[in-house]
C-alpha cells in the first residue's frame, strides 16, 4: 500500500467524520460523540498537514519517503 493511498483514505476519513458529526448533531445525537468525532477529524487533518505541507526549504515530507 503506497503512501498516496494512505493519505487519500485519511483525507476521506476527515471529510466523513466532519459530515457524520454534523448529521449526528442535527439529529440530536449525544454531544460527547459529536465533539469526539470532530476532535478525531482535527487530529487526522493535522497529521495530513504534517505530511503534505512543505517545510522551510520547500520540501514535502511525503516526497521524501522511498518507494
Amino acid at each position: 500500500m503506497g503512501l498516496d493511498l494512505v493519505l487519500s483514505v485519511l483525507a476521506l476519513a476527515v471529510i466523513t467524520l466532519v459530515v457524520g458529526a454534523t448529521v449526528l448533531w442535527r439529529r440530536g445525537g449525544r454531544a460527547k460523540q459529536v465533539w469526539l468525532m470532530l476532535l478525531l477529524a482535527a487530529v487526522a487533518a493535522a497529521n495530513l498537514a504534517i505530511w503534505l505541507v512543505p517545510d522551510g526549504s520547500g520540501r514535502v515530507p511525503a516526497e521524501q519517503v522511498p518507494g
